[in-house]
């Protein structure tokens, strides 16, 4: 059964169950709502929760942990030879893998029936011979009998789950049906049913995070076991030769550090003014019908894609920096990858997240304040230089702060942009780049993560987390303490 149907059939049950559940409720109660100990909304809830809830828990763990069990049965079928000659195990099942699902494709279009996907003949064989030459190499009788165990695993596991899910959302359903008279307390059940609902959720967020912090850090340790740690976070030249082990490359940090910060920091000198003027025109200055229309036009600045910031830098802001100041003027550039192409084009892309968020931390200033210090003579120029700045501007550097971790972050501009040299320099017009873009280069191709030059990624991933995770709870904290002064 395919799984959307599953689906279907566990929302229809559950549509079903809560319509059946309501309706019990009220003839418990002869008809008259007022007799019930709840809305009969919530009687009807409860049956659809019974009936969703247990069946898509085990949905959850069936589809997580069956991949695993029948990767590990498939491969106790297989001989040690195929591992051996075919390469390692991840190569052998996705070979594995997509046999089956050439199988799958070839019985589908009615090639082959499934009685001769089942079975191990050379007419099956002769059938996949263009699937064989699809995957670049002949289907060997091993893998042929792998992919065979492999469908006829996952079809017995789609179909145990399926069965199961049905049957626990029927009898959910049901005792929940069974529960519905007036006296049931089903609005309390349902509310304590959406409140382990948020908890999970809350706790899915949390779990997360932990799980990428102890990835970081994980192989950030195996890095360090690797590679001297003094070296790595003092080192001022950036050379990964990927010649054995690490033994002739530089991995040096401070060249990636300072391209990061440098870029960012340009990116700030543009995004700052524009955005905090534009607020505290759309704030104070601008009406409401010139609001309504100018604040969605500078928001539309945020929801670009990154990657058309990256090719806008690279073909239209390169060549004009280049046309400026490139060899034939003052001689300044010589390309049009630079820390300035980036840091201008990411400057633009931050606009709207200062604008925002300082334009809703300038309209939380109370009225109040205006009000006095018009009464006492000042313009309205006066008024927002000298009270409404002040008093807003915890909340503007607050959200200064998150722009600049959102600009350390960043990658597709700079890959484009900025260029992929790492090294020390003080002109803005070199070619630079940052922690991100060499995150992207060193786990690009065949990587041996055995090697310092892979793990190094983790311990570039780990320095910008920590570096963002700061600004973002300094952020957070000027925000707080602004909050508790004006709220």
């Amino acid at each position: 059964m395919p799984f959307s149907w599953l689906v279907l059939i566990i929302l229809a049950i559950a549509g079903v169950g809560y319509v059946l559940g309501r309706q019990r409720a009220l003839t418990s109660a002869g008809g008259d709502s007022r007799d019930l100990h709840s809305l009969p909304s919530y009687y009807g809830a409860n049956v659809a929760m019974w009936a969703i809830v247990p069946a898509a828990a085990l949905l959850v763990v069936w589809l997580l942990a069956q991949p695993y069990i029948v990767n590990s049965r498939v491969l106790a079928t297989l001989p040690d030879t195929v591992v051996s000659d075919g390469g390692s195990v991840s190569l052998v099942m996705s070979d594995i893998r997509r046999v089956a699902d050439g199988l799958d494709l070839a019985v589908r279009d009615g090639e082959m029936t499934g009685a001769e996907a089942a079975a191990i003949t050379s007419d099956v064989r002769e059938k996949l011979g263009a699937l064989g030459v699809a995957l670049g190499s002949e289907v060997s009788p091993e893998v042929l009998e792998g992919a065979q165990t492999y469908r006829t695993l996952n079809a017995t596991g789609n179909l145990a789950m399926s069965v199961l899910a049905l049957l626990i959302a029927a009898v959910g359903a049901a005792y929940a049906f069974r529960q519905s008279h007036a006296l049931f307390r089903a609005r309390n059940v349902v509310e304590r049913g959406i409140l382990a609902l948020l908890m999970f959720a809350a706790s899915v967020a949390i779990l997360t995070t932990v799980g990428i912090v102890f990835a970081l850090l994980f192989n950030t340790i195996e890095f360090f076991k690797l590679y001297p740690a003094a070296d790595f976070f003092f080192g001022t030249n950036w050379a990964p030769s990927f010649s054995g082990r690490g033994g002739a490359s530089d991995l040096g940090v401070l060249p990636l550090l300072w391209g990061t910060f440098y870029i960012s920091i340009i990116a700030l000198m543009v995004a700052v003014p524009v955005g905090l003027f534009s607020a505290i025109y759309l704030s104070e200055y601008a009406s409401p019908r010139v609001r309504s229309i100018a604040k969605p036009l500078i928001e539309i600045l945020a929801g670009i894609p990154t990657i058309v910031y990256g090719l806008f830098a690279l073909l239209t802001v390169g060549p004009i920096l280049v046309s400026m100041f490139g060899q034939d003027t003052v001689g300044w550039m010589s390309g049009g990858t630079a820390v300035m192409t980036a840091g201008l084009v990411m400057g633009i892309m931050l606009i709207p997240f200062v604008s925002s968020l300082s334009d809703d931390i300038i309209n939380a200033v109370p009225q109040a304040l205006r009000d006095g210090s018009y009464g006492l003579g000042a313009t309205q120029s006066e008024t927002i230089r000298q009270v409404i700045l002040p008093a807003a501007l915890p909340g503007i550097v607050g959200a200064i702060l998150l722009a600049a971790s959102r600009a350390i972050g960043e990658t597709m501009i700079v890959v484009l942009g900025a260029g992929a040299a790492a090294r020390l320099s003080m002109n803005p017009f070199d070619a630079m780049t940052t922690i991100t873009a060499k995150i992207v280069s060193q786990l690009t191709g065949d990587a041996d993560f055995a090697s310092p030059e892979a793990l190094v990624a983790f311990a570039l991933g780990m320095t910008l987390f920590v570096l963002t995770l700061g600004l973002n709870v300094f952020a957070l904290y000027i925000v707080r303490k602004y909050r508790e002064q004006y709220d």
